[in-house]
């Protein structure tokens, strides 16, 4: 396809400042308030000069320049929301990946026109400096992504909210491939410091753990003060900027001074250590949570935390403008909504409890009907493995009084059951908060949807089988609770952002609306066979191949092929995700050229990331197969560049930036049933890559918006798959029924990969052929065929690129305002809070 003129290499100094805008010509007064801003915090704040100055002091003084843009208006925003007293949102996760702040709140300020061309002006290259940002990696992946992009939209929206979480001194460990294998490094984030928060040590909340539960309250506990951080969450182009709190944990005591009478300064130290070591690691998403005792205690410590603190807010209401403190606690679901993102923050509804009647003299009965008004519960999994359950002796140990609260209200519960099921011990068993067997338990799912007015599920399959499925007999005793909310990105960040190339091709065609109301995106349908339009989208792809190229090329040091298809498999190493499926296609097509060197294939270059949890010994095996399977297809001369594989190294948010604008193929390969939703599936689809994928999770909502036509799609569907369980799935048949699929997994078995150690798979071989829980082995046909077909469409560029504005154009669902705008009306029923524009004086860059 002709493209005609040749367009900036990414890497030169033009096309970095044509990224700046091509739309957003930056005032000429505004540029230099930001240079004068800049130079005054370089030396007032950094205390340096230009000559001595580091890249990463480079980085903060810019950071603290676009900061000052906002104080003025996260100050004058919560002002507003205390004087008009509105409905407030609490969103409650344990896991906030929110990525690098500078560059989005500059997007979200609309100063970052601005800002990079000051930077140009004074010598300086925004693109480099964002690098020294350590990315806020609060999180293990989608749960953490999707809270971040959910307060992005809440404060764009204007809505009253706050999002709650804990400032892990570590965040997700920065994965290092050594020898093939993932090693986790620790992720120091904070060790340059953080010029995003603000320590708010007024805000300290003690937070009790262990002593006896006794009919006159909760006594002989150990003490450990939660001390507040305030992070900015700006909306984007208004004057909202929201609060995400984090808290830290800090003992109680400077210092044990009995320990100094003996000389014992060293366990004085370290008895603070112990307190402030609940904050210190954020957990990896391991299966086996049961039994780590630390993880509970970080649970209850965030909703304790959280509780004290929106109790504080309710009862303060405009008591320093001589108001009364609040004491009557009937209106707090009409001014509190409290979002459990996944079953991690449940603890809050005994929580709440033990708040009201052991510390606020509520009444029980009065209580709970407060309680369950004013919680509302996100699922985020279909499998049963990965619903929290905790030992009732670590309660008893840990949480006593919590725990004759969850008694008290899994008695009554059960009393409701009883009710419905009269004499059914099965339903009662079911449908219990507390299980009996094999050990006695808490089951947190149960503890969050019997305290909670709305459960919901974050596509409409969840959903569904949520209601079949996992929590069929919760549906059956309480139908009205359940809701599907399908899950969305942010365009601010997915697009406007880490895209500027295609978000300006975008605005030049149907203007600049589309950021605020993804929809719009539709009127990109009548430019389907325009000519200059899809010439204009084929550049943007090549420009952003050709600059992820060179990062492969200066991190790697693989040269890769700009014209082949970029393949991307980027999220978290489970086996549900069959990364081992993506494997076996590398395979495929390696064997294909092997067995005919001159055969005309679509080159391509696959392009693999994610972690595995460090304690999942065979999601560390898949990425050492992976990474083998490279080394030879890399190495191989007979390949040359029809085929490369590229593991990504410590995929983050940062990485997904890069990644996404480049691709041309996104894989969401899941089984059928399997994948909550995904997000990283819309991610692709808004910056122009196509999808293969199965009927699972948000794809099938996908392929709805976009046509059957534009999505590659294999594999069974949840039905096929109940179906062949039945049946009685046999693996082997399968590998016995394809040459093709038993050539690759000999292989595996064999050591073609692995010549130093011709054993090492056969662990993950016995596994595909004996036991495939996940059904690799049966969906392979099927997903071979349809990667031939994209292979295919591939070399007709002009349709692919058709397909891509199709699925750009139809994305508008997809989009994270859309979620919370329906959170907001049928969940919390909560409205936005406009904060009034300020003055110009307030506002002026200077």
């Amino acid at each position: 396809m002709s493209t005609g003129p040749k367009s900036s290499s990414p890497s030169s100094p033009g096309y970095r400042k044509k990224q700046i805008s091509m739309r957003n010509i930056p005032q000429l007064e505004d540029v230099s308030a930001v240079k004068n801003s800049f130079n005054r915090h370089l030396h007032q704040t950094i205390v340096k000069d230009r000559h001595v100055a580091t890249k990463r002091d480079f980085y903060k003084t810019i950071a603290y320049t676009v900061r000052d843009q906002m104080v003025g208006k996260w100050i004058r925003t919560q002002q507003q929301y205390y004087q008009e007293d509105p409905k407030r949102v609490y969103y409650l996760s344990m896991e906030y990946l929110m990525g690098r702040s500078l560059t989005n709140s500059m997007v979200n300020l609309g100063i970052d026109s601005e800002c990079e061309e000051a930077l140009y002006e004074l010598g300086l290259d925004m693109e480099d400096i964002q690098e020294y940002e350590d990315d806020a990696g609060l999180g293990n992946g989608g749960l953490g992504r999707l809270a971040a992009c959910f307060l992005d939209s809440m404060a764009t929206l204007g809505l009253p909210a706050y999002g709650y979480g804990l400032r892990y001194e570590y965040g997700i460990f920065k994965q290092v491939i050594k020898d093939g294998y993932q090693v986790e490094v620790p992720d120091e984030w904070l060790l340059y410091g953080n010029c995003w928060e603000l320590a708010r040590p007024e805000y300290t909340i003690p937070i009790h753990f262990y002593g006896r539960a006794e009919l006159d309250g909760w006594k002989d506990t150990q003490t450990v003060n939660a001390m507040a951080y305030d992070y900015p969450i700006p909306g984007y182009r208004n004057s909202t900027v929201n609060t995400m709190r984090l808290w830290s944990a800090k003992s109680p005591h400077s210092f044990d001074f009995s320990y100094f009478n003996h000389g014992d300064y060293i366990k004085a130290v370290l008895d603070r250590n112990l307190a402030e070591n609940i904050t210190r690691v954020l957990y990896p998403n391991d299966q086996k949570m049961e039994g780590k005792e630390l993880r509970l205690k970080q649970e209850y410590f965030l909703v304790s935390a959280t509780l004290q603190d929106i109790v504080r807010r309710y009862k303060t209401y405009k008591s320093r403008m001589g108001g009364t403190a609040r004491s009557d606690f009937s209106a707090f679901p009409d001014k509190v909504a409290i979002q459990l993102n996944d079953t991690h923050p449940a603890l809050g509804i005994p929580e709440l409890m033990r708040i009201f009647v052991d510390l606020e003299s509520v009444g029980w009965d009065e209580a709970w009907a407060v309680c369950i008004k004013v919680f509302a519960y996100t699922n985020h999994t279909l499998l049963p493995e990965a619903l929290e359950r905790w030992p009732v002796g670590i309660f008893e140990t840990m949480l006593p009084r919590h725990l004759q609260i969850i008694y008290e209200i899994n008695s009554r519960h059960l009393k409701t059951v009883e009710e419905c099921w009269p004499d059914s011990m099965d339903m009662l068993r079911r449908l219990s908060i507390v299980e009996e067997s094999p050990e006695k338990s808490i089951n947190m799912a149960h503890l969050a949807i019997v305290g909670s007015h709305t459960v919901n599920g974050v596509a409409a399959i969840h959903s569904e089988l949520l209601k079949k499925t996992l929590f069929k007999d919760f549906y059956e005793l309480s139908p009205e609770k359940f809701q599907n909310k399908t899950n969305g990105i942010t365009p601010r960040r997915w697009l406007r952002l880490c895209n500027p190339a295609l978000a300006d091709v975008i605005s030049n065609h149907i203007g600049e609306e589309w950021v605020m109301d993804l929809a719009e995106l539709k009127k990109l349908l009548k430019y389907v066979d325009d000519a200059n339009f899809i010439r204009a989208m084929y550049r943007v792809k090549q420009d952003n191949k050709v600059k992820f190229a060179e990062y492969i090329q200066e991190n790697y040091g693989i040269k890769i092929n700009l014209e082949s298809m970029f393949d991307c498999q980027v999220k978290r190493i489970h086996e549900y995700k069959r990364q081992l499926l993506n494997a076996l296609h590398i395979i495929i097509t390696y064997n294909r050229i092997k067995a005919d060197p001159t055969l005309d294939v679509v080159p391509r270059t696959v392009l693999i990331g994610g972690k595995a949890a460090p304690g999942y010994f065979t999601a560390k095996k898949i990425i050492k197969l992976i990474t083998s399977i490279a080394k030879v297809v890399n190495s191989d001369p007979d390949v040359g560049d029809k085929l490369k594989v590229v593991y990504l190294e410590n995929y983050r948010v940062s990485l997904a930036e890069k990644v996404i604008p480049a691709t041309d193929l996104s894989e969401q390969i899941s089984l059928a049933g399997t994948e909550a939703s995904g997000t990283g599936n819309m991610k692709f689809m808004a910056n122009g890559a196509l999808t293969i994928g199965t009927l699972d999770g948000a794809n099938i909502e996908m392929k709805e918006e976009m046509g059957d036509e534009n999505i590659f799609i294999f594999g069974m569907t949840v039905e096929d798959v109940d179906d062949l369980r039945k049946e009685g799935y046999v693996p082997r048949k399968f590998y016995e029924d394809s040459p093709e699929l038993k050539k690759a997994i000999d292989q595996i078995h064999e050591g073609v990969f692995s010549p130093e150690n011709p054993d090492l798979f056969h662990d993950l071989t016995d596994h595909l052929l004996n036991h495939d829980r996940f059904c690799l082995m049966a969906d392979f046909q099927s997903y071979i065929t349809c990667q031939d077909a994209a292979s295919e469409i591939f070399r007709d560029r002009k349709k692919w690129l058709q397909m891509c504005i199709r699925n750009v154009a139809s994305v508008g669902k997809f989009s994270s305002d859309r979620t919370i705008t329906e959170y907001a009306r049928d969940i919390w029923h909560a409205k936005a809070c406009p904060i009034p524009n300020a003055q110009k004086k307030e506002t002026t860059l200077d």
